[in-house]
């Protein structure tokens, strides 16, 4: 059976019974802080099961993307021996909200197992709950599955450990069933031991949990409004027990993945015996990779994005050992696409995106690498002869920072030779690295936070989107941190009301500016935020007078502030349909600000976006602006909103009612009028954009007025930004620019028409004036370099030439060392100089020398030191560097001494 069939089977077999197939939620959980990755087929029904969010149905089956690397769920250093474990993985599961409980979960499972999938009752073994002392026995579980037909000697009763479920620390949770199946060849004599043993013949391959709890932070259990069911069932160990194979990388999930990888090395079967276990890692990775990029994670150094980065490099180390020296994994990513795309259609989607960040960070690991391994030998080296065995935590972090070695790649090669790192020693060291500023400011939001939470007010009403100035009643004063009940003139202050038209910042949109006059004083505002969820602070000063709580107070926004904002806001979601159509669908918004003066995009795309590129990009968007299109804001329920196709961004959480706002997507006739109308047309036919957003628009997108590009840069691995201006932005840039060229024409004496010219003309006749100067720069420093060859000395029979010269770089240093070099024919040339006022040091031996056992780099490591530093190299060629410029010419005078050490 072909682990496609039983997908969906599995699903097909709960919709028969009227579960609603819901599509896998993102690997990137939504707004969950407490989570990297979804790590179990619940995650995205969590508020569901607690009682904050209905939903249509109430009876739900998945099959959904799951990832374990980190916490309590955590199989990544399993990854590669084992035979079950991975790091992605699907979860099949069939969920309850308050309908059906244990009864009706129990029949489920037995029937699919046994009817529908055909599984022989005599191999499969049963688990309940025994009880603990805040819990009683689950006596129920237990009659229910001897009415089913399962035999008492095969239910067994196991602790919390095995038989209490929980997503985490806190959470929904509950005593649970787990069905155990024997893969062993003796089936007459089976153990109950077996059952959660190290016993590989007994493999667990289905939980059901029953939801009956909530535990909150102090370990309380609260019953859950209405008991539900939560079942999870490994698929890859489900294959791997109908397929009838003891290994899950020998199912019809991972031998594409292998086969592809044995062909690449142009090896057979016999090979991936030998070495079944970087076989088995990079296809697990190969898989993670795939889903991680496809679902918007991009290699990085922090959170998820260093989770996709260990594991590419982890899986790209794993090559290495296998003999592979080029980039494969894009290979291996190919074949996870060309499989799993009919049920994950986001994979082929991307299909070119994920090869390319792929590759991309492939390359870059493989360039730092071999250097990164001759540090981690330096350091071994050090720890052998200090009868060491535990790798320092500083520098398991230096091989992280500046080789890009991921802490459990350096454990993992450490412990191929018995040794091990102080793994509480690098996160103290990468702890210290990151920037303190960063925790007082989350430090301060915190505090903001808990203020307004403690203050309990209601939420504000917004009525920003259509009215610009207001009434609203003063609820509450913040003056220095406390709460008060007024404020007087000169005071910094923030205020919330029960109404207010200033928007608050939010979705990358900055607060709004103005003023709030009430009937005994004024306050500028100067910003406005939202630290607590539908709750607006007004920060800003008195500027006179006395404001209270209880006043009215008339509130007026800055319009032609707001108007710009509205402008920089619809021209992001232009250039976010821009970017989609020129890059890919993959450029996905990945960070935005949107302030008056200009707007900022980030977006993921693996290498800069080329000039060509965004040249069409801003042609698009002055395009649709052109057009003047209506921009159409509208409340909707959220599965209507995805029914028309409006992005939502990964990580976000929407309510169930959620704001579209709509440019184009709409058919315009006239094409047969040509001219202006004819652009306008085939615009609005092409450009459709919908997106999930609470921001202020402007109305039709020629309000916009004209957009310009102001520049591109990379802000991270696979992440790019764009910053650009409109409207009276845009103007006041082009104004600039054109002021800045006719000040360079009258400058230069010419006109602007004429500048590209004259600058030509300029750097023509600087190019020969350089020419000219280096021939004469070439012929002194010939000249002076013959000199130093005339005055060469001699010791123990060796030509020798040592001095200090002037050079511009290294580059030229070696130059002039190859020269006396080949002019000596036979001897030592040592060279020293200083560049950025840095001592350099330069050692060439010829061939015959190093035939002696002469050596370059052993000559700079014993002079080296008397500059301050250190160095080496090839016996006949090395460099070495130091921090004391005013030992230059001593380390020199020593080259003498030095050999006659190093060959007495």
């Amino acid at each position: 059976m072909k682990s496609s069939d039983i997908r969906q089977t599995f699903l097909h077999y709960f919709a028969r019974n009227d579960h609603e197939i819901v599509p896998s939620a993102p690997l990137v959980p939504a707004n969950n802080p407490t989570l990297l990755f979804t790590n179990a087929g619940m995650v995205q029904f969590v508020e569901t099961f607690v009682g904050l969010e209905q939903r249509p149905y109430t009876m739900a089956t998945t099959a959904q993307k799951c990832m374990r690397v980190s916490g309590k769920h955590n199989d990544l250093e399993n990854v590669g021996p084992s035979p079950r474990h991975h790091t992605f993985f699907e979860m099949l599961g069939n969920f309850s909200f308050g309908d059906y409980f244990k009864k009706d979960a129990i029949a489920f499972a037995w029937d699919l197992l046994t009817n529908e999938l055909k599984l022989p009752k005599e191999r499969l073994w049963v688990t309940v709950f025994e009880g603990d002392d805040k819990v009683p026995p689950d006596e129920e579980a237990e009659r229910l599955w001897q009415a089913v037909g399962v035999a008492p000697e095969r239910i067994l009763r196991f602790g919390a450990k095995d038989n209490f479920w929980s997503m985490g620390d806190t959470g929904p949770c509950g005593p649970c069933s787990e069905i155990h199946y024997y893969q062993g060849d003796d089936v007459a004599n089976q153990v109950p031991e077996g059952v959660n043993s190290d016993d590989d013949d007994y493999m667990e391959i289905w939980n059901l949990v029953f939801m009956q709890y909530d535990r909150d932070a102090q370990g309380r259990l609260t019953p859950l409004p209405k008991p539900s069911i939560d079942t999870g069932m490994g698929f890859e160990r489900l294959v791997a027990v109908l397929q009838g194979v003891r290994n899950n990388y020998e199912t019809d999930l991972f031998a594409p993945i292998i086969d592809r990888l044995t062909a690449l090395m142009g090896q057979g079967r016999e090979h991936y015996m030998a070495n079944r276990a970087p076989y088995h890692a990079i296809a697990d990775h190969s898989r993670a990779c795939a889903f991680l990029i496809a679902d918007g994670v991009r290699p990085g150094n922090e959170g998820r994005n260093y989770v996709l980065r260990r594991i590419l490099r982890r899986a790209a180390y794993q090559g290495q050992t296998l003999g592979l020296t080029k980039p494969f994994l894009a290979e291996t990513a190919a074949v996870v696409i060309e499989g799993m795309a009919d049920v994950y259609p986001e994979l082929s989607a991307k299909a070119d995106y994920i090869k390319q960040v792929i590759t991309t960070e492939e390359e870059g690991f493989g360039r730092t690498l071999q250097s990164g391994l001759e540090q981690l030998e330096t350091i071994v080296a050090a720890m052998q002869r200090a009868g060491q065995t535990i790798m320092r935590g500083e520098d398991a972090f230096r091989l992280h920072d500046t080789y890009g070695f991921p802490l459990d790649l350096t454990a993992k090669i450490l412990a191929e030779r018995n040794l091990g790192v102080d793994e509480d020693g690098y996160l103290r060291a990468r702890q210290a690295q990151r920037q303190r500023g960063r925790d007082a400011a989350q430090f301060k939001r915190g505090a903001q936070a808990e203020l307004w939470t403690e203050a309990e007010l209601p939420p504000t009403t917004f009525v920003g989107y259509t009215e610009l100035q207001t009434t609203g009643q003063v609820l509450a004063i913040a003056v220095a941190g406390d709460l008060e009940q007024q404020a007087t003139e000169g005071e910094s202050v923030q205020i919330v009301l029960d109404r207010t038209c200033f928007y608050g910042e939010s979705g990358g949109q900055v607060g709004d500016t103005g003023v709030l006059v009430g009937p005994q004083g004024a306050v500028r505002v100067t910003d406005v935020q939202k630290p607590v969820s539908g709750l607006f602070v007004h920060t800003g000063t008195v500027e006179r007078g006395v404001v209270a709580v209880g006043q009215e107070a008339q509130l007026v926004v800055d319009a032609e502030r707001r108007q710009d904002i509205m402008r920089n806001h619809t021209a992001t979601h232009l250039l976010h349909r821009a970017l989609r159509d020129v890059l890919g669908e993959h450029a996905e918004q990945a960070g935005s600000l949107v302030a008056p003066e200009r707007l900022r995009f980030d977006f993921g795309h693996p290498q800069a976006v080329t000039p060509d590129e965004l040249r069409e990009i801003e042609g698009r968007v002055n395009a649709w602006i052109r057009a003047d299109t209506e921009v159409s804001p509208a409340e909707m329920p959220l599965a209507a909103a995805k029914q028309v196709g409006a992005m939502a961004l990964f990580g976000e959480k929407y309510g169930d009612i959620v704001r579209v706002v709509t440019v184009g997507c709409v058919e315009v006739s006239g094409r047969e009028h040509g001219g202006a109308v004819a652009e306008q047309t085939i615009v609005a036919e092409t450009m459709c954009s919908r997106e999930l957003c609470g921001g202020t628009h402007v109305e039709r997108t020629g309000q916009i007025g004209f957009f310009r590009i102001l520049g591109e840069s990379s802000i991270g691995s696979g992440l790019r930004r764009i910053e650009a201006v409109t409207g009276r932005g845009a103007e006041a840039y082009v104004d600039s620019q054109l002021g800045l060229l006719r000040d360079l024409a009258q400058r230069m004496s010419t006109t602007p028409s004429q500048l590209v010219e004259r600058v030509e003309q300029l750097l023509s006749q600087l190019k020969q004036q350089q020419q000219q100067l280096g021939k004469l720069a070439r012929q002194q420093s010939g000249a002076h370099l013959q000199t130093l060859l005339e005055r060469k000395a001699e010791h123990n029979g060796v030509a020798l030439v040592a001095a200090r010269v002037e050079a511009p770089s290294m580059d030229k240093l070696r130059e002039m060392g190859d020269w006396l070099r080949d002019k000596l024919g036979s001897g030592v040339v040592v060279l020293g100089t200083v560049l950025n006022e840095k001592p350099q040091l330069l050692a060439m031996v010829t061939p015959d020398l190093v035939k002696q056992g002469y050596h370059a780099g052993n000559l700079v490591k014993g002079l080296a030191p008397i500059v301050g530093g250190g160095g080496g190299g090839r016996p006949d060629v090395a460099q070495a560097g130091g921090r004391d410029s005013t030992k230059l010419d001593v380390a020199l005078q020593q080259v003498g001494d030095v050999l006659a050490k190093q060959h007495a």
